[in-house]
């Protein structure tokens, strides 16, 4: 195997990512490049650069990389029949009646015309997902809060691909709304490790003695999102022309 320089994640659900470094007398710069096939990444650099720099250049370029990579995943589409995980359990997407979207036990009908999805059904399938990540993850974080007896400020969803959640100085909690996509315990695991953040701002021994206060066993939905966390970046919400 090639030589490679290993980018750890940074405990909030990022993955490690493994880039293979390729020498090469043609190249004047570093330069980092990701596959849109498998995602893997490579840097190109002098014959003679030292290591030392490619690592500082892999450190800088740290979240361009993992964004890169994420996009990287095939992307899946909203189709009839497919299955689409909620909670971490598989749901048939369904042609159903009316405008608006309907879940089920293990089905999701959505607005359609014919056999065929309307252009709405994405988006309207993605505001319904977000209501209810909002509803757990507010429930989740008001539990974790409350059993450190500390309050956070408030809660913000977005659809970011860096990381899964965030604490600010002061006090306000960001969570990407995909994390519904993911089982229920890698939801909790990532609103205790950021309401953990409330009592520690960093990512030490008395930290992860927080999260492992907080939510009993965490190495495991951690493990999940480094392996399956990408996937849930793979759907795509609107219509593709």
């Amino acid at each position: 195997m090639g030589d490679t320089i290993e980018l750890p994640g940074d405990g909030d659900g990022l993955a490690p990512v493994s880039v293979t470094l390729r020498r090469s007398g043609r190249a004047r710069r570093l330069s980092l490049r990701v596959s849109q096939l498998d995602g893997r990444a490579t840097l190109s650099m002098p014959t003679h650069a030292p290591r030392r720099a490619a690592e500082r250049f892999v450190a800088e370029k740290a979240q361009w990389l993992r964004r890169m990579i994420a996009q990287s995943a095939p992307a899946r589409d909203l189709v009839p029949g497919a299955e689409f995980p909620v909670e971490g359990r598989p749901h048939r997407l369904l042609p159903g009646s009316g405008a608006r979207v309907r879940l089920g036990d293990g089905v999701i009908e959505m607005p359609a015309s014919g056999e065929e999805f309307t252009d709405n059904a994405g988006p309207a399938l993605a505001g319904k997902l977000k209501a209810l990540a909002r509803d757990r993850l507010v429930a989740a974080s008001d539990h974790h809060a409350g059993a450190l007896g500390r309050d956070y400020g408030r809660i913000t969803l977005r659809d970011t691909r860096s990381r899964w959640g965030s604490c600010s100085s002061e006090g306000n909690l960001m969570y990407s709304w995909r994390l519904i996509l993911a089982p229920a315990q890698v939801l909790d695991y990532v609103a205790a490790h950021e309401v953990a953040h409330l009592e520690q701002m960093n990512h030490s021994p008395a930290f992860w003695a927080v999260v492992e206060s907080l939510c009993p066993g965490y190495r495991e939905p951690r493990a999940w999102l480094r392996r399956h966390g990408t996937s849930l970046h793979a759907w795509r919400f609107e219509l593709t022309p």
